[in-house]
């Protein structure tokens, strides 16, 4: 049986074969989502519950910062994985290259006016006192390393376009055990608190951001290779245009995390925030499986889109609903089993709080049901470079329906009301990607 190194975009691909290539990239995000729950367990239960909480608070804002990451690595691994799949390797690289260099650039940018403006932002999404100081103080220091995270971001898109899935999976796996080690010594061991836990992740993202640098500028053995480009505005502008759906499903995300945040403000106070962060982190890890997937997959859709190979293009599909189909049906049980361990590990030392999560947990899992298609749907037509079509099952999903929901569900149900938005939301999402998957059918013969 060939090994996952010897798996080519150019291949047929049956389930297994699928699974297998998509496997590093699942685990990669996993891992990637994993590393950033191990930040929270040592902040709550060494930090206390106003430190978690402010976390949590400003972690959506720095989000969008690293958002160019996103973008970057979706749109411009479709673009050159279709570049490929047309035998133009050495534009393909020209484009690759193109894209790091700047996403470099603006990552420097981004970063000091991120610093420069976060106080003024958390003071105006509502956080004051202990809380406005914990969040400003943890998210400068993680701004210190933004251009290595939206390069970390981006490289794991383009390991998979570099038939280097593996390579890409070890990275992650160093820059976790980095950001893992360091939060035990930091927080759990030396009594450094949000400071720890911010270096720690900042540490991290220096590995996994830059290891990669150093490997595609050197001679290696992928497709991909850092070297000489030029500017390419055409290039530029197809990789921000496909990969717009994702740059909006982040933003939006973390966008809806504030008004989650401002809602539960007024619904629970402290507590509600806490009790939706140890949600997030959750959240976070189950949706990291479908993000993966999705990564995983995309430039295999591309390739096969740009070389006309239609036949295999309508399987990936098939395929890929059918195994999305039995993820969201494990996690879903695996979220109804967790919801009082996950609960109690991140809260258990405040029995309302504990309450609070809980119950909020069994309502808010049934998201997991409809997730990994509307998140695959929006990826596949990035893959298809038919951005435009991505960009609006994720602007519905992640910001239109979600913003519906949390508005108007609590007045209904009170707080119950803002965990069922979420399931809501998803729900629609998938209806959506479904309609324009059908629409869609002849254009592309999938």
């Amino acid at each position: 049986m060939a090994n996952k190194e010897e798996i080519r975009l150019s291949d047929h691909f049956t389930v297994s074969r699928l699974l297998r290539f998509t496997f590093p990239s699942i685990v990669m995000m996993i891992f990637t989502s994993i590393y950033g729950v191990v930040d929270g367990f040592f902040v709550s239960n060494y930090a206390g519950k106003t430190a978690f909480a402010a976390v949590n608070f400003i972690f959506p804002f720095l989000m969008i910062l690293g958002t160019v990451g996103f973008m970057f690595g979706t749109g411009g691994s479709a673009l050159v994985s279709c570049t490929l799949g047309a035998r133009d390797n050495e534009r393909a690289n020209r484009i690759f290259s193109l894209l790091i260099y700047i996403s470099l650039i603006l990552g420097v940018v981004i970063a000091a006016l991120g610093i420069v403006f976060l106080r003024p932002v958390a003071k105006l999404l509502g956080a004051e006192g202990e809380m406005l100081e914990n969040s400003v103080l943890y998210g400068r220091i993680i701004l210190v390393a933004l251009p290595a995270y939206i390069l970390q971001m981006e490289f794991q898109s383009f390991f998979v376009t570099a038939e280097k899935p593996q390579l890409g999976l070890w990275v992650t796996v160093a820059s976790g055990v980095t950001n893992m080690v360091l939060d035990w010594l930091l927080v759990g061991i030396l009594p450094l608190g949000l400071v720890g836990a911010a270096s720690a992740t900042v540490l991290s993202q220096v590995v996994g951001g830059f290891l990669p640098l150093f490997y595609f500028a050197r001679p290696n053995a992928s497709l991909l290779k850092l070297g000489k480009t030029r500017f390419d505005a055409q290039a530029l502008f197809r990789t921000c245009t496909n990969g717009c759906s994702e740059l909006m499903s982040n933003i939006s995300m973390s966008l809806v995390s504030m008004l989650y945040n401002i809602q539960l403000l007024r619904y629970a106070g402290e507590n509600g925030i806490a009790a939706y962060g140890t949600m997030m982190y959750v959240n976070m890890i189950f949706l990291a499986a479908f993000i993966g997937y999705s990564i995983g997959t995309a430039p295999v859709v591309g390739f096969h889109y740009g070389a006309q190979n239609h036949g295999e293009l309508k399987g990936l599909l098939h395929k890929s609903v059918g195994i999305i189909g039995v993820f969201s049906i494990g996690m879903l049980l695996l979220g109804f089993v967790l919801a009082r361990p996950l609960s109690q590990l991140f809260v258990g030392y405040d029995p309302e709080l504990m309450d609070l999560t809980v119950e909020g947990f069994y309502i808010f899992a049934l998201s997991f049901l409809f997730a990994g298609f509307a998140i695959f749907s929006s990826g596949f037509f990035t893959a298809l470079n038919d951005g435009l079509t991505s960009a609006l099952i994720s602007f519905l999903r992640t910001l239109v329906f979600q913003i519906a929901a949390v508005l108007i569900l609590p007045l209904v149900w009170g707080i119950d009301g803002i965990w069922w938005s979420i399931v809501v939301a998803e729900a629609m999402a998938v209806v959506v990607g479904a309609l324009l998957l059908i629409i869609k059918q002849k254009k592309y013969h999938y």
